[in-house]
């Protein structure tokens, strides 16, 4: 892509106005907080405390309403008090230019680093050094800035207790992960009806895997129908898989895939009336066909061998759901245990009919344990941020160019800032901090809308001064009017957002008494300088992702081969004992898998040409690496009950896989391509010792199949045109040149 189309779309994706869902109650809440300390500031200690401590209880608000699942309330704790700090010790400074120039630095480059331990880490940071550089000019006096710190921490306290107090939809968003997982699923099976390789997109499960990572608090208030369901989920995906897939199910047509349909749409059925339970807090309600049809007794004289299993393993966890779903909303989550692995069913190959409602429990997968996952506190949290952020200290790596590069923009932002005879010289840096972000499409749609919402905003705000022209009262209003606003439509688009907050920065430093004309005029031009600044200084110091591809792909590649060969070992190896945990190697395959994704998505914007592979090359690819996963999910979905007879040969396969996946995954790094001779020999040395379950044995066909897929779509090289000895040429098929003489 050139530049000038790169600039193009990242402007167009940065004025995007997008229609999102709204929440007005948690919108009216955060600006009801700012409202409060807004007037006990003004009415205690004047306009300006209350414009410092205004700063706190905003961006206070603006952490609730990060994407974590972390409880809000420690969030806006957690961003008050740091606002606080970074004030108090701005103003320390703030006197001597080269002392405070030296403090932005330090501040701007951690804040630059935190983006390794996650976005909303790194956003609150970021926020923080930029508010920062408004706020310490605000004091007059050592006490006179401890007091507007006081304040930020009492502003952020406010904000947390209004969400304590006043909390809406509680457990909501936890609530919608689980439901969305349920419904990704329901979806899933009703594609599967129509295309039994259908893919599947794990983010959904992830989501809700990040969700059901909760606090020790959190835990003993969870409600019961968000216990044990997700992990049920994980296990529903590669059993639906199965069920539908002819090379380990049933044919493509006749009575056994008619019944397979049947199945299919009764278990989307019962997962959509799972999830919207779920997602309201109400009682389940299952459609009668779709009970009917798991109910029937037909299900065990039509399918046979691996779909029977499949379907009676599907009827069991569809009913666990059920279980889980179908709870009180007010059932304390200490009242009932949190579902137990089922054991395995002690059933015999005779030809009972299993009935839906008197299924056997799905046999024993190995997989996480249903306690809940508990996320660390604020305080814990701090060992394991320093050392991502340490981690995170290599020239090479994307979080440390954009740590560098922000440094340096807000300095030099800083310093022309101060040097331009325009005053308040710190909207130059305070804009380049709040585009920055570690990749390159971000930033510079950010930085467009960033200038483009400026405008709108300022134009706004003064047109409605000069008509009205607000007292401190009025503005303190209208201050708090447009935080509402942009708390209400932040996730619409950022230009909106940044047109609200810029008309919030006109009233709230009006109120403390400052004309429009000091600051309006100055705003637009500085902020138009920190956004060239930032857009500059990627363009000089980048970290672009296109030429990381490869290295992403032999990630990928790499996570998926151990997932793959810790679902084989357990074939060898039945009890689990001896094998790699099957459960954390899919959850590392699918970070792989994510991790490939979002570079795919950030390089296609990038206006650099692709090294070594194109885009045709990449996607075909990717499609390889996800046939790859979902074949070793659907070995997944058939592994042996712990008392199985082992099967040797399948500890050399999954050695085989480890190996070449681990060398394959060096030969993309290099360019090269990547051979598969080794899982091939396995292969055939275990077709010499027979293999008694065909799902196996075909699951591992397709596992080579997969991999010899991926090195043919690396081939992007021309093959050599040769030519015998009578003068034909060989066609592009022929890789092995003329016969031999």
């Amino acid at each position: 892509m050139t530049w000038l189309r790169a600039l193009k779309v990242t402007a167009r994706s940065g004025l995007t106005v997008e229609r999102k869902r709204l929440e007005p109650l948690v919108a009216a809440r955060g600006a009801a907080g700012l409202a409060i300390v807004i007037g006990v500031s003004l009415t205690v200690f004047g306009p300006a405390v209350a414009a410092s401590s205004a700063f706190g209880a905003f961006q206070a608000a603006i952490a609730t309403f990060q994407r974590s699942w972390r409880p809000r309330p420690e969030l806006a704790l957690a961003s008050g008090t740091s606002l606080a700090l970074s004030t108090f010790i701005g103003y320390l400074t703030g006197s001597h230019l080269l002392l405070f120039l030296a403090l932005l630095c330090l501040w701007t480059f951690l804040a630059g680093l935190s983006w390794a331990v996650g976005p909303t880490v790194g956003i609150i940071a970021s926020s923080n050094v930029a508010i920062m550089l408004v706020t310490v000019t605000i004091p007059t006096s050592v006490a006179a800035a401890a007091v507007h710190a006081a304040m930020m921490v009492a502003g952020g306290f406010v904000q947390a207790a209004l969400v304590i107090l006043f909390p809406v939809r509680r457990w909501g968003a936890h609530r919608d992960a689980l439901a969305d997982a349920l419904a990704a699923e329901a979806d899933y099976a009703r594609r599967l009806r129509h295309d039994p390789v259908a893919p599947f997109d794990p983010e959904p499960l992830m989501a809700a895997r990040d969700a059901a990572t909760i606090t020790p608090r959190q835990a003993r208030r969870r409600p019961r129908e968000l216990h044990g369901a997700r992990g049920i989920a994980e296990r529903i995906r590669p059993v639906l898989a199965s069920l539908a897939d002819p090379a380990v199910g049933v044919p493509h047509e006749g009575e056994e895939r008619d019944r397979v349909r049947e199945i299919l749409a009764a278990a989307g059925a019962v997962l959509d009336a799972a999830a919207r339970a779920i997602r309201h807090g109400e009682p389940v309600r299952v459609p009668p066909a779709a009970m009917a049809t798991l109910k029937t007794p037909d299900t065990g004289a039509i399918l046979t061998g691996p779909a029977y299993r499949a379907a009676t393993r599907l009827g069991a966890l569809l009913r666990d759901v059920l279980e889980t779903a179908g709870t009180t909303q007010n059932t304390p989550a200490h009242d009932k245990a949190t579902p137990q692995t089922p054991q395995a069913p002690q059933t015999s190959q005779t030809s009972q009919t299993p009935q839906a409602p008197q299924m056997p429990q799905a046999p024993q997968i190995p997989q996480a344990p249903q306690n809940p996952l508990l996320r660390p506190s604020l305080l814990a949290l701090v060992p394991s941020a320093l050392r991502a952020m340490r981690a995170a200290l290599r020239h090479e790596s994307p979080i440390a160019r954009h740590a560098i590069r922000v440094t340096a923009v807000a300095a030099a932002g800083y310093l022309l800032g101060t040097w331009l005879p325009f005053g308040h010289g710190y909207w130059a840096p305070m804009a380049a901090v709040m585009v920055m972000r570690p990749d390159f499409s971000q930033t510079y749609s950010r930085a467009v809308a960033r200038f483009g919402g400026t405008l709108v905003g300022v134009a706004l705000a003064t047109a409605l001064v000069q008509l009205a022209h607000p007292g401190t009262g009025l503005s303190a209003a209208l201050a708090v009017l447009c935080a509402g606003m942009m708390y209400l439509l932040m996730r619409t688009g950022h230009v909106v957002a940044q047109a609200c907050v810029s008309a919030y920065v006109v009233f709230l430093l009006g109120m403390s008494g400052q004309q429009w004309t000091q600051t309006v005029p100055e705003r637009v031009v500085l902020t138009l300088l920190g956004g060239v600044l930032a857009m500059i200084a990627y363009a000089l110091y980048p970290a672009w992702e296109t030429p990381r591809l490869r290295t992403r792909l032999a990630d990928w590649l790499t996570a998926d081969g151990r997932y793959a060969a810790a679902v084989v070992d357990h074939y060898a190896h039945p009890a689990g004992k001896a094998c790699p945990d099957v459960r954390q190697a899919l959850l590392a395959a699918r970070d792989a898998r994510v991790a490939w994704q979002e570079a795919v998505d950030r390089a296609k914007n990038e206006p650099v040409r692709h090294r070594g592979l194109s885009r045709a090359a990449a996607a075909d690819a990717e499609r390889a690496l996800a046939q790859l996963g979902r074949v070793a999910m659907l070995m997944e979905a058939h592994l042996p009950e712990r008392d199985a007879t082992p099967v040797p040969a399948a500890a050399r396969l999954a050695e085989a896989l480890r190996m070449s996946t681990d060398q394959g995954a060096k030969a993309v790094r290099e360019r090269r391509l990547p051979r598969w001779d080794a899982v091939r020999a396995a292969l055939e040395q275990w077709d010499g010792e027979g293999v008694p379950d065909r799902v196996v044995r075909r699951g591992a066909g397709l596992l080579l199949d997969t991999l010899e897929e991926l090195s043919d779509a690396l081939d992007t090289a021309p093959p050599p045109m040769l030519v015998d000895g009578s003068g034909t040429a060989n066609g592009p098929g022929d890789r092995k040149g003329p016969p031999a003489r």
